[in-house]
């Protein structure tokens, strides 16, 4: 099953543009394999339910998206396609297939199919996860569908793994971003991310989906004398991964430094997309290097050109304490706790912003136009503690599938009530999808909506739907 579309482009300038096709990765065996011992070595908080995850939550997601994307593939059929799952399974033929909602498994089988791509595919994985040569000769001989799913989940079959898996491929936006009409491609700051990227690089440089872009992809390089650097964990590294990249207008994008984005990234990363002219200004947001805000679209994401979903007590500066002693003083200047934001501007000096409201009101106005008053709505309608509870469950990272209508878990009620606050309807997806079925309500038609998704589950590995999606083409914003 090759996928291909004469009409596929990769084009996305806003993070609200309707969008029109995406990468997702569905949630695989692997998953269903991470033990205690290794969740967060595997960059997961809990272990999942795997069967509860997919069929009541994350395959919501998949109608859902094809319903605005691809509704061919999904309308009539929706009673249907639950019978036995076959619909939403990458390795059978009866998968839906779609070219606007494009699932990563089918693109790496579809590269497999030719032998010199699959014996060098197969020696790199080989190479980074240690495989015996008797190994390595199996797997080239593996038909490719098969050996796309063991790249993935690690097993040659349900009982024996011969590598860890990689969960963490569900969140594809992760692997990297396009801006403009380029693909910025990740360095992740974890070694249980580095065959994600392997598999990501062979994809883009050799499915003929992405042929025409071939020249557009960048690839983020090592310091000069990287090597030279002491340590294995060297704080220097270069390091970013695209939860924290955000492509917010056609010349402006934002880069998270964060646990997972070091300074160094966000350098190469500027200096390669000025030396392309991909974009003309550059704005790089330091958050705090904790857990609880592993990337900067865990803190703030956007729903309209005029209104961002953010967490509070990061989105404003604090005040200085009057009267404050030494200790205060030289404390809150060495404070790593602190959010910075530079602002880079190819041929001009850097600009500085005291907070991210700030910032995201200067993009409402300056880069998209809008001459209103910029909304925000907080996690936990900022109300202690659901404001940093509702945050740690993804009240802040949601996705704009267009502008005013976004997908978020179903567990965050507070959030829920500062959306209704502003005036959105709210509606589980199981409703949302048969009124789609009936026709009482039209994808292309529906505003200022915010769609809840079951998310037990889904919650469990740190992640929302914003991380869930790598879009490659949006509509402009007009």
């Amino acid at each position: 099953m090759t996928i291909n579309d004469k009409d596929f482009r990769i084009d996305v300038t806003s993070e609200i543009g309707s969008l029109r096709a995406l990468l997702i990765h569905s949630p695989d065996s692997g998953l269903g394999k991470v033990v205690p011992s290794k969740a967060q070595d595997w960059l997961f908080e809990d272990i999942v339910h795997l069967d509860t995850l997919r069929k009541k939550e994350y395959d919501y997601y998949i109608k859902l998206l094809l319903y605005f994307l691809d509704s061919g593939k999904i309308k009539g059929k929706l009673d249907q396609v639950d019978i036995d799952r076959s619909f939403f399974k990458p390795d059978n033929k009866d998968f839906h297939a779609s070219t606007k909602v494009l699932e990563l498994q089918v693109l790496l089988s579809d590269i497999l199919q030719e032998t010199d791509i699959r014996k060098k595919l197969v020696a790199s994985v080989c190479a980074i996860e240690g495989c015996s040569y008797r190994m390595q000769l199996k797997l080239i001989d593996t038909d490719p569908i098969q050996l796309a799913k063991i790249f993935i989940s690690g097993a040659l079959n349900d009982d024996e793994m011969i590598f860890a898996p990689i969960p963490n491929l569900i969140f594809s936006r992760d692997i990297g971003i396009a801006i403009n009409n380029h693909v910025l491609l990740n360095k992740p700051a974890k070694k249980a991310r580095f065959r994600e990227t392997l598999l990501m690089r062979y994809i883009f440089f050799n499915h003929p989906l992405f042929a025409e872009f071939r020249d557009n992809i960048l690839e983020i390089p090592e310091t000069v004398h990287h090597f030279l650097r002491p340590g294995e964990d060297n704080e220097q590294k270069t390091t970013l991964e695209g939860g924290d990249v955000m492509m917010v207008s056609p010349d402006h994008l934002i880069i998270g430094c964060s646990e997972r984005t070091s300074t160094s990234g966000a350098d190469e990363a500027i200096k390669l997309l000025f030396e392309h002219n991909v974009v003309k200004k550059v704005t790089v947001v330091k958050i705090p290097n904790k857990r609880d805000y592993m990337h900067i679209d865990t803190v703030f994401t956007q729903v309209r050109r005029d209104m961002w979903v953010i967490l509070h007590s990061l989105a404003i500066a604090e005040k200085p304490e009057k009267e404050a002693g030494p200790a205060a003083w030289f404390a809150d200047k060495k404070s790593k706790e602190k959010t910075e934001i530079v602002q880079f501007r190819q041929g001009k000096k850097p600009k500085t912003f005291d907070n991210i409201e700030d910032l995201l009101t200067d993009i409402s106005h300056k880069d998209l136009g809008y001459e209103g008053e910029v909304k925000f709505i907080y996690s936990g309608n900022n109300t202690f503690p659901f404001d940093a509870r509702e945050q740690w469950t993804d009240s802040c990272n949601l996705l704009a599938i267009k502008e005013g209508v976004v997908l978020g878990y179903d567990r965050n009620d507070k959030t829920v009530e500062a959306f209704v606050n502003q005036g959105f309807n709210i509606i589980p997806v199981a409703e949302l999808l048969q009124k789609f079925e009936s026709d009482e309500l039209n994808p292309k038609t529906i505003t200022d909506t915010l769609i809840l998704i079951p998310s037990a589950e889904l919650s469990r590995a740190r992640g929302g739907f914003h991380c869930m999606s790598m879009p490659l083409w949006r509509e402009a914003i007009k």
